[in-house]
């Protein structure tokens, strides 16, 4: 008998049952701001965060988000209102300018921003919906073939991969060209995606182009394809400096007949003599790492074929709102099973923790990255390591080199002949040999945040523990960029947390190349969350008015919210007996304040009961006011308060109330208001406020 790992060199991981998930402080997704930092609010502008406070207001205890601005003012946020808070990211690192309270200045930004935002997202949406005008082609369903090679496919995929593949697949069969971009974390499955896309469109008779940045990725790629569909008849070839010009010549020729199927490279597939007879999809790795001609080009060629696009580069959620019903977009946020975080350090080069950190991952049988960007001295390196570790195989790649012989260093270290692949940064991208888990980078504080992350996901693709070494100079500090780069990469170990890398590196590098520079001073003027906010609902209300499906249909309530003030004379909070934790604490009350959905509140009310015991009365009163909120918000309310003896439900300047109807209780309307009687020792005048705001949403 043969195992499938002798006949195929791989085996298939057995699934196995997986663990039941439990809830791991999903708050963290909203600490994005700490004491101290800058943060936004949507109403009052820019100010210092300084922290939680308990304050006595009107009699009333209650909990509230402090925040400092100019002239020593302070304004201070009720915890159901925290939502209305976030972190300032601007376009530079700089301190940015506090607001005033009660000034103008903040609310004529927001005007100019809002102004601006409107042409911006009228500019999409007429990209958008030009390409929705062009008819594509409408793949067919799958075949027998799909499935087979769908089921040899040596891992269990996560439910993120198969959510997307299913997208990735009902875009195709559309007769519509398909532009959706994949999004996700390195190391999270998007090449077998593009791989099972790919198959799909040649099983049509259709050609593929797979067009990535770097000649070392398209190695890559051309051997993750051909190892993928080494069983079934497509031609796959490889366009790049690596080939000859006689190679070169037959692939073109090739892709012309229809007889080469996919054809993997690197910008040389957008010149002019590189024709297709039928291609139905491409497919573009990392497409911001083009130029800015590239890019061009790129969007030339895809007018009326199938593209895919995919990314490691993580979309901050409010960006992906804003873009969302603009571009398909889908999102990979599980990691692979038995994926582990990568073990961080960082510090001054050290010859010695090199050598041990070289040691244990050769006597582990696996192979080690190191990392040196300069090739005038990588020779000098090389010497130095070898000095080291004399025992180890080093091999040397750089861009530099001979095509020819970069190809075969790769192939090398790939089938484990060099224990250490000393390098420039060419490795940053793409790269997946599961046997090599030390990554070793020398003068890591010269290197951009994102590639940073791009060359630890180089390492800890498979169960294996991996480890990551970032070293700054010998001599002389790091600039101020460098050292908040290299605090950031330590800082973010979980796996996913390229967003939190994202947001960082905005702060660090600025907002102008995603958004472009033209847009940098409307970042400024009121951060990069709120702009996009404000582009979201630009977006929105532009395709409300078309008639079209609005963003909040895909995405909820993610947009800009209406401020309901809540004022019952309740005390609320989270008392610090109960949770201790002021970062635990605020994070709760900023998930609190973004619930949607009534069934959310009950979800909260048990965790919080699972994680901290019984909920004290200020709890309790925190989820009411939650639910008030939520039907507020739906009857198009914007504020409850009591007020002598009297609830009053107020509503927006002009708007039209509903007429006068009867109720178990006497109830009053006014000309913008409506007031009912009020006693809060009386039992059951809750359900009766329900009931009233119920009524009118059923109204």
């Amino acid at each position: 008998l043969f195992s499938d790992g002798e006949i195929f060199g791989w085996r298939r991981i057995q699934p196995r049952r997986r663990p039941v998930q439990r809830v791991l402080a999903p708050e963290i997704n909203y600490a994005d701001f700490q004491e101290d930092d800058w943060v936004v609010h949507i109403d009052h502008g820019i100010g210092r965060y300084l922290g939680l406070a308990f304050r006595e207001l009107d009699g009333v205890l209650g909990e509230y988000l402090a925040v400092e601005y100019a002239d020593n003012d302070y304004l201070y946020v009720p915890a159901s209102q925290a939502d209305r808070l976030t972190r300032y990211v601007g376009p530079d690192h700089h301190d940015p300018t506090i607001t005033r309270l009660g000034g103008g200045r903040w609310g004529k930004a927001k005007s100019r921003v809002k102004e601006e935002v409107v042409q911006v997202a009228q500019d999409l949406l007429d990209l958008y919906a030009r390409r929705r005008t062009v008819t594509g082609y409408a793949f067919k369903p799958d075949n027998a073939w799909q499935q087979e090679l769908e089921a040899s496919f040596p891992y269990i995929e996560t439910e993120d991969q198969l959510q997307v593949l299913t997208q990735v697949k009902e875009d195709m069969e559309k007769a519509k060209p398909m532009d959706r971009l994949i999004c996700g974390d390195v190391g999270y499955g998007k090449t077998e995606i593009a791989v099972r896309a790919a198959f799909k469109a040649v099983m049509d008779g259709k050609q593929v182009a797979v067009l990535v940045p770097t000649t070392v990725l398209a190695q890559q790629h051309y051997d993750t394809f051909l190892q993928r569909m080494g069983g079934f008849p497509v031609d796959v070839r490889m366009l790049s400096r690596f080939r000859t010009p006689r190679q070169q010549s037959t692939i073109l020729s090739g892709l012309i007949k229809g007889s080469v199927d996919i054809v993997i490279g690197t910008h040389r597939l957008l010149s002019r003599d590189v024709m297709f007879k039928d291609l139905g999809l491409m497919i573009v790795d990392e497409e911001q790492r083009f130029g800015v001609s590239h890019k061009e080009m790129i969007k030339s060629k895809r007018a009326d074929i199938d593209v895919l696009t995919l990314t490691a580069t993580p979309i901050p959620r409010t960006m992906y709102m804003a873009l969302t019903g603009v571009r398909d977009i889908s999102r990979i946020n599980t990691p692979p099973e038995e994926r582990l975080p990568v073990v961080t350090h960082v510090s001054i080069y050290d010859p010695g923790l090199i050598q041990k950190a070289i040691w244990r991952e050769l006597e582990r049988g696996g192979q080690v990255f190191f990392v040196h960007n300069r090739v005038k001295t990588i020779q000098a390196m090389k010497s130095h390591l070898a000095s080291l570790v004399p025992e180890a195989r080093i091999g040397i790649a750089h861009g530099q080199m001979a095509e020819k012989d970069l190809a075969e260093r790769m192939r090398q270290f790939t089938r484990g002949e060099i224990d250490v692949l000393l390098s420039t940064s060419i490795i940053e991208s793409g790269l997946d040999i599961p046997n090599a888990n030390t990554l070793i980078v020398d003068r890591a504080d010269r290197f951009g945040l994102a590639q940073l992350y791009q060359l630890r996901g180089r390492v800890g693709r498979g169960a294996q523990r991996a480890y990551a070494y970032f070293f700054k100079g010998r001599q002389g500090a790091p600039t101020h960029e460098g050292r908040l780069r290299l605090e950031t990469i330590a800082e973010h170990t979980d796996l996913g947390a390229g967003y939190n890398i994202a947001m960082r590196d905005l702060e660090i590098r600025g907002s102008g190349d995603i958004l472009g520079t033209k847009q940098s001073g409307y970042i400024a003027s009121v951060g990069f969350h709120l702009y996009t906010r404000l582009l979201a609902d630009a977006v929105n209300q532009i395709k409300k008015d078309d008639g079209g499906p609005s963003v909040d249909q895909v995405l909820p309530g993610q947009l800009l919210r209406p401020l309901v003030k809540i004022d019952l004379s309740l005390p609320v909070g989270i008392p610090e007996d109960y949770i201790q934790d002021r970062s635990v604490r605020l994070a709760l009350y900023r998930r609190a304040a973004n619930i949607l959905k009534s069934s959310e509140i009950n979800d909260l009310k048990a965790e919080f009961k699972d994680r901290f015991g019984s909920l004290p009365e200020t709890v309790e009163n925190l989820l009411l006011q939650l639910e008030l909120k939520l039907l507020a918000e739906t009857a198009g309310l914007e504020s409850i308060f009591t007020q002598y003896g009297k609830l009053t439900l107020g509503y927006p300047e002009g708007k039209a109330l509903p007429q006068p109807w009867e109720f178990d209780m006497k109830v009053r309307f006014g000309d913008s208001s409506i007031w009912l009687p009020f006693d809060e020792k009386e039992e059951g005048w809750v359900q009766k406020l329900i009931s009233v705001l119920e009524g009118l949403i059923s109204y």
